[in-house]
């Protein structure tokens, strides 16, 4: 199915990789858990989501990865209005979209190599397109001696480090991640937070298109230019705690 079938909302910005207009989500038939999001995320920017726990933050990463879909309002990726998209056309986005999961989610039967492959194979890369990527990625997060171990036998650092590594080995427009250095030293964590922004180091072109949500609970947040959001109460607020409810997403500083 071509994805002509999905249709541009009107009003969506086409500079944003991201908008929410009028976002709101409840599970079930309890209270929402978000509210009124009016935002907007744009190309090749760092955001970083902060927040008390219950905020909803993870609502709002679930539904940037469309793990989640809205109760109302419009959600707009890459261009495209999903309001109206069917369930068979989200895997097409979330191809698009990478994620490091605060659990990791690692596939427990298969090597740490094989798990940072597993997002090229799918997309149909051959064995000798994934074997030099993956290799280099694995050094880069400094696990090249631990290529053939199995997640059972890692630590939780180095779990971490496979999960970043498989979410960003396919290049991927968007980049989500929850609580990413949470589990690694300050000196790795900023070594991370570097190959978020550059792992891709032969095209610069597209290194410069790709935004990058990270969502941080950490008193200490590793170096790293980006517009900082505020989650609370199901609402986005602007760190002063003005702009209550809709507030928009500030710029960041362009990579």
């Amino acid at each position: 199915m071509r994805l002509k079938a999905v249709h541009r909302g009107r009003g969506f910005s086409l500079s944003a990789i991201v908008e929410f207009d009028s976002v709101g989500l409840r599970y079930g038939t309890g209270a929402e858990v978000l509210r009124d999001l009016n935002f907007r995320l744009a190309k090749g920017k760092f955001y970083f989501l902060t927040g008390p726990s219950g905020a909803g933050k993870t609502s709002l990463l679930k539904l940037l990865y469309l793990a989640q879909r809205p109760t109302r309002g419009r959600i707009s990726l890459f261009g495209e209005d999903l309001a109206g998209a069917p369930r068979d056309m989200l895997p097409r986005f979330r191809r698009r979209i990478g994620v490091v999961f605060q659990d990791f989610r690692l596939v427990p039967h298969l090597s740490a190599f094989d798990n940072v492959a597993l997002p090229l194979r799918i997309s149909g890369r051959s064995e000798a397109e994934v074997e030099g990527p993956v290799r280099e990625m694995l050094a880069w997060v400094g696990l090249a001696d631990r290529a053939s171990a199995r997640p059972a036998t890692l630590s939780g650092g180095e779990q971490q480090r496979v999960a970043i590594a498989r979410a960003v080995i396919s290049q991927p427009e968007l980049l989500v991640a929850d609580e990413p250095t949470g589990n690694v030293d300050a000196e790795m964590a900023q070594r991370l937070m570097r190959l978020f922004s550059d792992h891709d180091l032969r095209d610069a072109r597209r290194r410069r298109s790709r935004t990058g949500p990270v969502e941080c609970r950490r008193r200490r947040r590793p170096r790293c230019r980006g517009a900082l959001q505020r989650a609370d109460s199901g609402r986005c607020r602007h760190p002063s705690g003005r702009s209550a409810g809709s507030a928009r997403v500030p710029g960041g500083s362009q990579r």
